[in-house]
């Protein structure tokens, strides 16, 4: 069976994949100093509190700073923000599982790294043509 690409339908995939990772990683990283859609210290394992020099909300804080900045990074230089929010989804699953803290999350954490990775891929100098 031949597979026929189709450039117009790559295009809007790589641009719903490029909002995305725009809008998210700055509505998470905003919410990080309101806490309106969860309290994000408690994404923090205990054992990680405890090593911390600085409070849990400070911390987080700081992660909604390189959240926002992350996404902004996606939306002006879309195959390097992509990248940068793949590794840090990465990162941050890495880090629930090894201390067993939410692996659901980090299930859900690895999905999200591999579409900012596949749009990453999607955003090289040899990309499909942009729809008209």
């Amino acid at each position: 069976m031949k597979t026929l690409i189709n450039n117009a339908e790559i295009s809007k995939l790589q641009t719903l994949l490029k909002y995305t990772f725009t809008i998210v990683p700055i509505a998470a990283g905003v919410d990080k100093f309101l806490n309106i859609l969860t309290d994000w210290s408690n994404y923090l394992a205990p054992s990680m509190v405890d090593i911390l020099p600085i409070s849990a909300t400070t911390f987080m804080m700081i992660v909604g700073v390189v959240e926002i900045v992350a996404g902004i990074l996606v939306f002006t230089k879309t195959q390097l923000g992509a990248y940068i929010v793949s590794i840090w989804l990465l990162l941050i699953a890495l880090s629930l599982l090894f201390t067993w803290h939410q692996p659901d999350v980090a299930v859900r954490d690895i999905v999200m790294a591999i579409a900012a990775f596949v749009l990453a891929k999607l955003s090289g100098s040899e990309t499909v043509p942009k729809a008209s």
